[in-house]
C-alpha cells in the first residue's frame, strides 16, 4: 500500500499532513540506521535506548488509537474484522493481530493507561497487564467504581518502577492495596481456590525416547515449581561458575537438568514411603565381568531397562542403590554391601582434607563434591579414607567414563587424559 506523497500547504486535506508527519518519521529513522553504533559515545547509547523505549510506547500508543477507529477497514475490504485485514495486508498472524485490536479495545476504557503510553512511560507490555488486571476489577462484585479508578491510578504510577512481571503481581493483589479491610480476605478465599485448582492439575509425566534418554512433562503449583527451580540454581549456579572459571561454556539449562539429576541421584530414601516394611530401593543387576571392565550394561530395576556398567558404576559411588552381581550362571554373588556409601562423618573428613574437587583443573568447593572410591567398591575397593576423593559431579561422571584415563599425582590431585 502507498501513499500519496503530495502535500497541501492550505491544509485542506488532513490525510496529507498524516502522510508527510508518518514520511519525517521514517526519514529521522532511515537517517540514524545509517550511523554504526560501534563509533557511538556510551552515553549516547544510553541516552538513544532510553528514548527508543519511550518512542516505542508511543508509536504503541498510536497504533492502537488507529485500531481502535479502523472499522470502517473490515468494512470496506470485506474482512471479518480488521485483524483479517492486518492478516492478508499487513502478514500478520490472526492471534497477534486480534489481541492488539483487544488491547486497542481495553485500553480505550482507560484514560490513565492511555495517556500513559502516549507520554511513553507506558509500554505495550505494561499496558497488557494493567489493562488486564482493571478488567478484573471491574468484574469483581464487590468493587466499585471508586475502586476501579484507584486501582488504574496506583497501577499506572507504578509502571514507572517495576517491570512488567513485578507489575503482573501488583496487579493480582490491587483490590487488597486498595482497600485491605475489605479485600484481604476475599484474595486469601481466592488464592485458596487458585491452590485447590493447582492440586487438581497437578501432574506427572515420562516418556522414554529410545536414546538413553526419557523426556519429563509435569505441571505442579506455583509454590512447588519456585522451590524446585530455586533448589536448581543452587546447583547449577556454582557449576556455572565453575566452568566459566576454567574456560567452558555450557547452556544453562543443561545445567539445571544435571541439577535435577543430581537431586534423584542424591535424594535420602529414608524419606521415601515403606513398601513391605523396607524403604524403596532400586536395584541394578550386572554381570561381575561387565562390573570390572569399561564396556558392558547393566538392568536398572525391576523392569531390566539398560545402562552402561560405567553409569552404574559412578552410580554406586553415591547413590542409595542395591547392587546385584550375578556370576557365569545368573547366580547371586554380592547383594549390597552395608558399607559401600561414605558415612557422613566420613564425608565431613573428606572435606576437611581436601577442601575441594581434587581433578587438577577443578576448584569446586567441597560443599559441591561427591566422594569417590579409588579401587572401586566393584573390585573390593574399601570405603575409607585412603581410597576415597572428593570429585564435583563433572569430573566424577569424567573419572567413570572410559573415554578417559586418570592418574593420582603427588600432591593427591587426579589428572586427566583422553584415551588415543
Amino acid at each position: 500500500m502507498s501513499l500519496d506523497g503530495s502535500i497541501d500547504h492550505w491544509g485542506t486535506n488532513p490525510a496529507d499532513a498524516i502522510d508527510a508527519e508518518l514520511a519525517a518519521i521514517e526519514s529521522s529513522l532511515d537517517t540514524l540506521l545509517t550511523r554504526d553504533p560501534a563509533y557511538w559515545r556510551t552515553s549516547q547509547k544510553k541516552t538513544a535506548l532510553e528514548r527508543i523505549e519511550r518512542l516505542q510506547a508511543k508509536q504503541a500508543a498510536l497504533k492502537l488509537r488507529i485500531l481502535a477507529a479502523a472499522g470502517d477497514i473490515a468494512e470496506e475490504t470485506g474482512a471479518k474484522d480488521v485483524s483479517g485485514w492486518m492478516l492478508t495486508e499487513l502478514l500478520v498472524d490472526k492471534k497477534t493481530g486480534r489481541a492488539e485490536v483487544k488491547l486497542a479495545t481495553a485500553v480505550g476504557k482507560y484514560e490513565l493507561v492511555a495517556a500513559g503510553m502516549a507520554a511513553g512511560v507506558i509500554s505495550q507490555d505494561k499496558a497488557w497487564v494493567i489493562t488486564t488486571a482493571l478488567d478484573q476489577v471491574a468484574t469483581d462484585p464487590v468493587a466499585t467504581t471508586e475502586d476501579l479508578v484507584l486501582a488504574e491510578k496506583l497501577l499506572v504510577e507504578s509502571a514507572t518502577e517495576l517491570t512488567a512481571k513485578k507489575l503482573a503481581t501488583a496487579g493480582k493483589h490491587i483490590l487488597a492495596t486498595v482497600d485491605p479491610e475489605r479485600f484481604e480476605a476475599a484474595e486469601a478465599k481466592a488464592l485458596q481456590r487458585e491452590e485447590e485448582a493447582a492440586q487438581r492439575r497437578t501432574f506427572f509425566q515420562t516418556r522414554t525416547n529410545g536414546d538413553g534418554t526419557v523426556d519429563i512433562h509435569a505441571r505442579v503449583s506455583t509454590a512447588v515449581g519456585i522451590r524446585l527451580r530455586t533448589m536448581l540454581d543452587s546447583l547449577a549456579q556454582p557449576r556455572k561458575l565453575s566452568a566459566e572459571n576454567r574456560g567452558r561454556k555450557t547452556p544453562y539449562d543443561r545445567l539445571l537438568g544435571q541439577a535435577f539429576a543430581r537431586i534423584i541421584e542424591t535424594y535420602d530414601v529414608d524419606q521415601l514411603p515403606r513398601h513391605g516394611g523396607h524403604a524403596t530401593t532400586v536395584f541394578v543387576t550386572m554381570s561381575v565381568e561387565d562390573l570390572r571392565r569399561d564396556l558392558g550394561t547393566a538392568a536398572l530395576g525391576f523392569d531390566g531397562e539398560q545402562i552402561t556398567a560405567t553409569e552404574a558404576r559412578r552410580m554406586a559411588c553415591n547413590a542409595d542403590l542395591i547392587p546385584v552381581v550375578l556370576g557365569s550362571d545368573s547366580e547371586i554373588l554380592d547383594f549390597g554391601r552395608s558399607i559401600r556409601l561414605a558415612h557422613p562423618v566420613q564425608h565431613r573428613a573428606l572435606r576437611l582434607r581436601d577442601k575441594c574437587c581434587q581433578a587438577e583443573d577443578c576448584d569446586a568447593p567441597a560443599a559441591w563434591t561427591e566422594a569417590h572410591h579409588l579401587k572401586p567398591w566393584s573390585q573390593g575397593g574399601r570405603t575409607d579414607m585412603a581410597n576415597m576423593v572428593l570429585l564435583c559431579a563433572s569430573d566424577h561422571r569424567r573419572i567413570h567414563d572410559p573415554d578417559y584415563t586418570y592418574e593420582r599425582l603427588p600432591d593427591g590431585r587426579i589428572r586427566f587424559a583422553r584415551r588415543v
